[in-house]
Protein backbone atom coordinates (compact mmCIF):
# COMPACT_ATOMS: atom_id res chain seq x y z
CA UNK A 1 0.00 0.00 0.00
CA UNK A 2 0.83 3.88 -0.75
CA UNK A 3 1.66 6.42 2.03
CA UNK A 4 -0.50 9.38 2.14
CA UNK A 5 0.77 12.31 3.64
CA UNK A 6 1.83 12.45 7.51
CA UNK A 7 -0.72 14.80 8.93
CA UNK A 8 -1.24 16.68 12.25
CA UNK A 9 -4.97 15.07 11.87
CA UNK A 10 -6.88 13.05 10.01
CA UNK A 11 -11.04 13.29 10.27
CA UNK A 12 -12.52 11.20 9.12
CA UNK A 13 -16.11 12.61 7.87
CA UNK A 14 -16.63 15.41 5.45
CA UNK A 15 -20.11 15.99 6.74
CA UNK A 16 -20.92 19.79 8.33
CA UNK A 17 -18.89 18.64 11.70
CA UNK A 18 -16.23 17.05 9.90
CA UNK A 19 -16.18 20.72 7.79
CA UNK A 20 -15.82 22.88 10.36
CA UNK A 21 -13.22 20.69 11.86
CA UNK A 22 -11.21 20.78 9.30
CA UNK A 23 -11.32 24.18 9.20
CA UNK A 24 -10.55 25.36 12.67
CA UNK A 25 -7.70 23.07 13.12
CA UNK A 26 -6.18 24.52 9.69
CA UNK A 27 -7.25 27.90 11.09
CA UNK A 28 -4.38 27.03 13.89
CA UNK A 29 -1.62 26.10 11.43
CA UNK A 30 -2.25 21.89 11.46
CA UNK A 31 -1.53 20.04 8.51
CA UNK A 32 -5.31 18.16 7.97
CA UNK A 33 -6.58 15.47 5.77
CA UNK A 34 -9.86 14.40 5.49
CA UNK A 35 -11.07 11.43 4.56
CA UNK A 36 -14.58 10.80 3.11
CA UNK A 37 -16.11 7.42 2.09
CA UNK A 38 -18.62 9.37 -0.43
CA UNK A 39 -18.27 11.02 -3.69
CA UNK A 40 -18.77 14.07 -2.34
CA UNK A 41 -19.21 15.56 1.38
CA UNK A 42 -22.34 15.93 3.04
CA UNK A 43 -23.98 13.22 1.75
CA UNK A 44 -25.10 11.36 5.43
CA UNK A 45 -27.16 12.75 7.74
CA UNK A 46 -25.96 16.54 7.07
CA UNK A 47 -27.35 16.57 3.77
CA UNK A 48 -30.39 14.47 4.83
CA UNK A 49 -31.56 16.83 7.82
CA UNK A 50 -34.27 19.19 8.11
CA UNK A 51 -31.71 22.00 8.50
CA UNK A 52 -33.31 23.37 11.80
CA UNK A 53 -31.00 25.57 14.54
CA UNK A 54 -32.26 25.79 18.18
CA UNK A 55 -31.35 26.93 21.46
CA UNK A 56 -34.07 25.22 22.89
CA UNK A 57 -32.65 22.32 24.83
CA UNK A 58 -32.67 21.25 28.40
CA UNK A 59 -29.15 20.85 29.11
CA UNK A 60 -26.45 23.90 29.70
CA UNK A 61 -23.99 22.36 27.38
CA UNK A 62 -26.53 22.05 24.52
CA UNK A 63 -27.84 25.06 25.21
CA UNK A 64 -24.22 26.70 24.59
CA UNK A 65 -22.99 25.08 21.97
CA UNK A 66 -25.86 25.81 20.22
CA UNK A 67 -26.32 29.30 20.94
CA UNK A 68 -22.53 29.97 20.35
CA UNK A 69 -22.84 27.91 16.80
CA UNK A 70 -26.16 30.53 15.91
CA UNK A 71 -24.09 33.61 16.53
CA UNK A 72 -21.98 32.45 14.14
CA UNK A 73 -24.64 31.58 12.06
CA UNK A 74 -26.16 35.02 12.40
CA UNK A 75 -22.12 36.36 11.18
CA UNK A 76 -21.84 34.09 8.59
CA UNK A 77 -21.64 36.93 5.30
CA UNK A 78 -19.67 39.15 7.07
CA UNK A 79 -17.08 36.45 8.51
CA UNK A 80 -16.31 34.11 5.35
CA UNK A 81 -18.21 36.19 2.52
CA UNK A 82 -20.62 33.22 2.16
CA UNK A 83 -24.47 32.86 2.78
CA UNK A 84 -25.18 30.14 5.42
CA UNK A 85 -28.80 30.32 4.68
CA UNK A 86 -29.58 31.12 7.72
CA UNK A 87 -33.32 32.46 8.37
CA UNK A 88 -34.77 32.91 11.70
CA UNK A 89 -38.11 31.36 11.09
CA UNK A 90 -38.32 30.69 15.06
CA UNK A 91 -38.96 27.33 16.99
CA UNK A 92 -42.33 26.54 18.79
CA UNK A 93 -42.70 24.09 21.08
CA UNK A 94 -45.79 23.58 22.01
CA UNK A 95 -45.67 22.07 25.65
CA UNK A 96 -48.43 19.69 27.79
CA UNK A 97 -48.59 19.80 31.19
CA UNK A 98 -47.00 16.70 31.82
CA UNK A 99 -43.28 18.19 30.41
CA UNK A 100 -43.78 21.77 31.69
CA UNK A 101 -41.54 21.81 34.67
CA UNK A 102 -38.82 20.32 32.93
CA UNK A 103 -39.37 22.34 29.90
CA UNK A 104 -39.38 25.63 32.13
CA UNK A 105 -36.41 24.75 33.70
CA UNK A 106 -35.03 24.44 29.94
CA UNK A 107 -36.27 27.95 29.69
CA UNK A 108 -34.52 29.69 32.67
CA UNK A 109 -31.29 28.01 31.79
CA UNK A 110 -31.92 29.27 28.33
CA UNK A 111 -32.21 32.76 29.83
CA UNK A 112 -29.52 32.92 32.36
CA UNK A 113 -26.53 32.15 29.04
CA UNK A 114 -28.24 34.77 26.82
CA UNK A 115 -29.99 33.11 24.85
CA UNK A 116 -33.47 34.65 23.17
CA UNK A 117 -36.51 32.67 24.00
CA UNK A 118 -40.14 33.41 25.20
CA UNK A 119 -43.17 31.76 27.07
CA UNK A 120 -46.67 32.00 24.61
CA UNK A 121 -50.14 31.14 26.00
CA UNK A 122 -51.40 28.77 23.51
CA UNK A 123 -53.68 31.85 22.26
CA UNK A 124 -50.97 33.47 21.56
CA UNK A 125 -49.26 30.43 19.91
CA UNK A 126 -51.54 30.55 17.41
CA UNK A 127 -50.67 33.77 15.76
CA UNK A 128 -47.96 31.87 14.29
CA UNK A 129 -49.82 28.57 13.82
CA UNK A 130 -53.30 26.92 13.69
CA UNK A 131 -53.28 24.15 16.73
CA UNK A 132 -55.84 21.95 18.20
CA UNK A 133 -54.85 23.27 22.08
CA UNK A 134 -56.35 20.78 23.62
CA UNK A 135 -53.61 19.15 26.35
CA UNK A 136 -51.48 21.90 25.81
CA UNK A 137 -50.05 23.83 28.86
CA UNK A 138 -48.29 26.72 26.80
CA UNK A 139 -45.78 27.32 24.16
CA UNK A 140 -42.04 28.52 23.81
CA UNK A 141 -40.62 30.44 20.93
CA UNK A 142 -37.38 30.77 20.26
CA UNK A 143 -36.81 33.73 18.05
CA UNK A 144 -33.62 33.49 16.49
CA UNK A 145 -34.31 29.60 15.89
CA UNK A 146 -34.69 28.46 12.06
CA UNK A 147 -32.97 27.01 9.39
CA UNK A 148 -29.28 26.79 7.41
CA UNK A 149 -28.37 25.46 4.17
CA UNK A 150 -26.11 22.65 5.55
CA UNK A 151 -24.79 22.09 1.79
CA UNK A 152 -23.75 25.75 2.14
CA UNK A 153 -22.06 25.56 5.18
CA UNK A 154 -20.37 22.33 4.95
CA UNK A 155 -18.47 23.53 1.53
CA UNK A 156 -17.76 27.31 3.14
CA UNK A 157 -16.40 25.51 5.58
CA UNK A 158 -14.59 23.05 3.61
CA UNK A 159 -12.88 25.82 1.07
CA UNK A 160 -11.66 27.76 3.79
CA UNK A 161 -10.17 24.84 5.80
CA UNK A 162 -8.10 24.10 2.01
CA UNK A 163 -7.13 27.66 1.64
CA UNK A 164 -5.22 26.69 4.76
CA UNK A 165 -3.80 23.89 3.34
CA UNK A 166 -6.01 21.01 4.25
CA UNK A 167 -6.47 17.95 1.82
CA UNK A 168 -9.69 16.19 1.02
CA UNK A 169 -9.98 12.48 -0.26
CA UNK A 170 -13.60 11.45 -1.30
CA UNK A 171 -14.22 8.22 -1.94
CA UNK A 172 -11.99 7.17 0.65
CA UNK A 173 -13.60 4.97 3.83
CA UNK A 174 -11.44 3.77 6.72
CA UNK A 175 -11.18 0.44 6.33
CA UNK A 176 -9.08 -0.17 9.19
CA UNK A 177 -7.04 2.20 12.11
CA UNK A 178 -4.13 1.19 14.44
CA UNK A 179 -2.25 2.98 16.53
CA UNK A 180 1.50 2.69 16.21
CA UNK A 181 4.00 4.26 18.42
CA UNK A 182 2.74 7.66 18.91
CA UNK A 183 1.17 7.83 15.10
CA UNK A 184 -2.55 7.03 13.66
CA UNK A 185 -1.88 4.33 10.57
CA UNK A 186 -5.76 4.75 8.52
CA UNK A 187 -6.24 2.26 5.94
CA UNK A 188 -7.95 2.81 3.15
CA UNK A 189 -9.03 1.72 -0.30
CA UNK A 190 -6.20 4.57 -1.72
CA UNK A 191 -3.70 4.04 0.93
CA UNK A 192 -2.64 4.29 4.25
CA UNK A 193 -2.26 7.54 5.72
CA UNK A 194 -0.52 8.32 8.78
CA UNK A 195 -1.45 11.43 11.57
CA UNK A 196 -0.54 12.36 15.38
CA UNK A 197 -4.75 13.05 16.16
CA UNK A 198 -7.52 11.15 14.36
CA UNK A 199 -11.23 12.79 14.84
CA UNK A 200 -14.18 10.76 14.43
CA UNK A 201 -16.55 12.76 12.74
CA UNK A 202 -18.19 10.14 10.64
CA UNK A 203 -21.87 10.80 12.01
CA UNK A 204 -23.80 7.67 11.79
CA UNK A 205 -20.65 5.82 10.37
CA UNK A 206 -18.72 6.44 13.68
CA UNK A 207 -19.74 3.52 15.65
CA UNK A 208 -18.46 1.22 12.58
CA UNK A 209 -15.70 3.30 12.00
CA UNK A 210 -14.25 2.89 15.92
CA UNK A 211 -15.34 -0.75 15.78
CA UNK A 212 -12.70 -0.59 12.66
CA UNK A 213 -10.21 0.44 15.09
CA UNK A 214 -11.05 -2.17 17.73
CA UNK A 215 -12.74 0.39 19.38
CA UNK A 216 -15.94 0.78 21.04
CA UNK A 217 -18.34 4.31 20.54
CA UNK A 218 -21.73 3.93 21.21
CA UNK A 219 -22.87 5.42 18.30
CA UNK A 220 -25.63 4.12 16.06
CA UNK A 221 -27.56 4.95 12.84
CA UNK A 222 -31.70 5.40 13.09
CA UNK A 223 -33.58 6.25 10.30
CA UNK A 224 -35.54 9.20 10.08
CA UNK A 225 -38.15 10.19 7.53
CA UNK A 226 -38.58 14.10 6.15
CA UNK A 227 -42.29 14.36 4.66
CA UNK A 228 -43.18 16.97 2.36
CA UNK A 229 -46.41 18.51 0.82
CA UNK A 230 -47.15 20.18 -2.41
CA UNK A 231 -47.24 23.54 -2.51
CA UNK A 232 -50.03 25.55 -0.19
CA UNK A 233 -52.00 27.80 -1.94
CA UNK A 234 -52.53 30.36 0.82
CA UNK A 235 -49.20 32.70 1.92
CA UNK A 236 -48.21 31.67 5.71
CA UNK A 237 -44.53 31.25 6.84
CA UNK A 238 -44.89 28.41 9.64
CA UNK A 239 -41.94 28.27 12.16
CA UNK A 240 -40.43 24.80 12.62
CA UNK A 241 -43.61 23.81 15.47
CA UNK A 242 -43.07 20.53 17.51
CA UNK A 243 -46.10 18.86 19.34
CA UNK A 244 -43.93 17.99 22.17
CA UNK A 245 -46.98 15.36 22.85
CA UNK A 246 -46.86 13.40 20.36
CA UNK A 247 -43.42 14.07 18.90
CA UNK A 248 -44.88 15.74 15.83
CA UNK A 249 -42.86 18.36 14.20
CA UNK A 250 -43.64 20.52 10.67
CA UNK A 251 -42.47 23.69 8.83
CA UNK A 252 -42.52 25.86 5.92
CA UNK A 253 -40.01 25.22 3.28
CA UNK A 254 -40.99 27.63 0.69
CA UNK A 255 -44.83 27.05 0.01
CA UNK A 256 -44.58 23.66 1.06
CA UNK A 257 -44.85 22.25 4.39
CA UNK A 258 -42.20 19.59 5.71
CA UNK A 259 -43.48 17.48 8.34
CA UNK A 260 -42.45 14.25 10.60
CA UNK A 261 -42.19 12.09 13.91
CA UNK A 262 -39.59 9.82 15.14
CA UNK A 263 -40.83 6.02 15.00
CA UNK A 264 -40.17 4.91 18.20
CA UNK A 265 -40.48 1.05 16.88
CA UNK A 266 -37.13 1.72 14.30
CA UNK A 267 -34.50 -0.22 15.12
CA UNK A 268 -31.10 0.89 14.88
CA UNK A 269 -29.07 0.26 11.58
CA UNK A 270 -28.68 1.12 8.10
CA UNK A 271 -32.11 0.70 7.05
CA UNK A 272 -32.83 2.73 3.63
CA UNK A 273 -36.00 4.61 1.77
CA UNK A 274 -38.93 6.10 2.63
CA UNK A 275 -40.61 4.58 5.26
CA UNK A 276 -44.25 4.80 3.83
CA UNK A 277 -46.36 2.47 6.70
CA UNK A 278 -45.00 5.40 9.12
CA UNK A 279 -47.27 8.39 6.98
CA UNK A 280 -50.15 7.00 8.03
CA UNK A 281 -49.17 7.14 11.98
CA UNK A 282 -48.11 10.70 11.19
CA UNK A 283 -50.39 12.29 9.61
CA UNK A 284 -53.22 11.01 12.23
CA UNK A 285 -51.19 12.86 15.02
CA UNK A 286 -50.44 15.51 12.88
CA UNK A 287 -53.89 16.18 11.92
CA UNK A 288 -55.27 15.60 15.40
CA UNK A 289 -53.07 18.58 16.28
CA UNK A 290 -53.04 20.71 13.40
CA UNK A 291 -56.42 20.30 11.62
CA UNK A 292 -55.74 22.21 8.36
CA UNK A 293 -53.21 19.70 7.61
CA UNK A 294 -55.80 17.55 6.57
CA UNK A 295 -56.67 19.83 3.23
CA UNK A 296 -52.74 19.52 1.75
CA UNK A 297 -51.69 16.99 -1.00
CA UNK A 298 -48.92 14.94 -0.15
CA UNK A 299 -45.77 15.20 -2.56
CA UNK A 300 -44.50 11.67 -2.45
CA UNK A 301 -41.71 12.78 -4.95
CA UNK A 302 -40.09 15.79 -2.82
CA UNK A 303 -40.18 13.55 0.51
CA UNK A 304 -36.79 11.96 1.97
CA UNK A 305 -34.94 10.04 4.50
CA UNK A 306 -31.86 10.12 6.39
CA UNK A 307 -30.14 8.79 9.72
CA UNK A 308 -30.09 10.06 13.52
CA UNK A 309 -26.56 9.66 14.94
CA UNK A 310 -27.98 8.00 18.03
CA UNK A 311 -26.25 7.75 21.32
CA UNK A 312 -27.92 5.98 24.43
CA UNK A 313 -28.52 9.73 25.87
CA UNK A 314 -28.85 11.16 22.79
CA UNK A 315 -26.39 13.67 23.89
CA UNK A 316 -23.07 14.06 21.54
CA UNK A 317 -20.02 12.37 22.70
CA UNK A 318 -16.92 14.79 22.14
CA UNK A 319 -13.36 14.62 22.69
CA UNK A 320 -10.29 12.17 24.07
CA UNK A 321 -11.33 8.56 24.40
CA UNK A 322 -9.28 7.72 27.45
CA UNK A 323 -8.50 4.30 26.34
CA UNK A 324 -6.20 5.04 23.04
CA UNK A 325 -3.71 8.31 22.78
CA UNK A 326 -5.10 10.92 20.29
CA UNK A 327 -8.11 9.27 19.08
CA UNK A 328 -10.99 12.34 19.31
CA UNK A 329 -14.42 11.73 19.05
CA UNK A 330 -17.01 14.64 17.42
CA UNK A 331 -20.13 12.32 16.76
CA UNK A 332 -23.24 10.99 18.04
CA UNK A 333 -25.57 14.63 17.75
CA UNK A 334 -29.13 12.91 18.04
CA UNK A 335 -29.97 15.06 15.14
CA UNK A 336 -28.43 18.16 16.00
CA UNK A 337 -25.14 18.00 14.50
CA UNK A 338 -26.16 21.16 12.25
CA UNK A 339 -27.31 23.51 14.57
CA UNK A 340 -23.94 23.15 16.64
CA UNK A 341 -21.12 22.29 13.97
CA UNK A 342 -19.79 26.30 14.41
CA UNK A 343 -19.05 25.61 17.82
CA UNK A 344 -18.06 21.83 17.67
CA UNK A 345 -15.15 22.79 15.21
CA UNK A 346 -13.88 25.18 18.02
CA UNK A 347 -14.17 22.96 20.57
CA UNK A 348 -12.60 20.00 18.67
CA UNK A 349 -9.35 22.42 18.06
CA UNK A 350 -9.27 23.62 21.47
CA UNK A 351 -9.03 19.92 22.47
CA UNK A 352 -6.22 19.38 20.39
CA UNK A 353 -4.33 22.25 20.67
CA UNK A 354 -5.09 23.43 23.90
CA UNK A 355 -5.07 19.73 25.68
CA UNK A 356 -8.84 20.79 26.55
CA UNK A 357 -11.52 22.56 25.17
CA UNK A 358 -12.05 25.18 26.90
CA UNK A 359 -14.67 27.73 25.42
CA UNK A 360 -17.51 25.69 26.62
CA UNK A 361 -16.94 22.90 29.43
CA UNK A 362 -17.51 19.58 27.60
CA UNK A 363 -17.11 17.13 30.24
CA UNK A 364 -20.63 16.15 30.47
CA UNK A 365 -20.21 14.64 26.66
CA UNK A 366 -17.66 13.29 27.18
CA UNK A 367 -17.61 8.91 26.52
CA UNK A 368 -17.11 8.53 30.35
CA UNK A 369 -20.29 9.57 31.55
CA UNK A 370 -22.18 6.74 29.95
CA UNK A 371 -20.20 4.14 32.09
CA UNK A 372 -22.21 2.78 34.49
CA UNK A 373 -20.45 4.32 37.86
CA UNK A 374 -22.25 7.80 36.68
CA UNK A 375 -25.41 9.15 36.04
CA UNK A 376 -25.93 10.11 32.84
CA UNK A 377 -28.03 13.09 32.08
CA UNK A 378 -30.72 13.10 29.21
CA UNK A 379 -31.36 15.65 26.81
CA UNK A 380 -34.99 15.76 27.03
CA UNK A 381 -35.67 18.48 23.90
CA UNK A 382 -34.95 15.66 20.91
CA UNK A 383 -37.08 16.22 18.15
Amino acid sequence: MSKGPIADVIIIGAGIIGASCAFRLSEQGLKVVVLEAQSAPAMGSTGRSAAGVRVQFTEEVNIRISWESIKEYQQFMDLYGADAGYRPIGYLFLVPPERLSVHLDGVRLQERIGAPVQVFTTEEAQRLVRFDPKGIACATFGPVDGIVDPHLVTFTYLSLAKERGTILYLETPLTRANRVGDIWQVETVKGTFEASYLVNAAGSWAGEVAARAGLEVPIHPVRRIVYATAQISWHHSYPLTIDMQSGFYLRSEGRRILFGRSNPGESPGFTEGIDWDWLEPTLQVGVARFPWLGEVRLDHHACWWGYYEVTPDHNPILGRLPSVENWINAAGFSGHGVQQAPMVGRLIAEEITLGKAQSVNIDPLRIDRLSEQKKVQKEHNIV
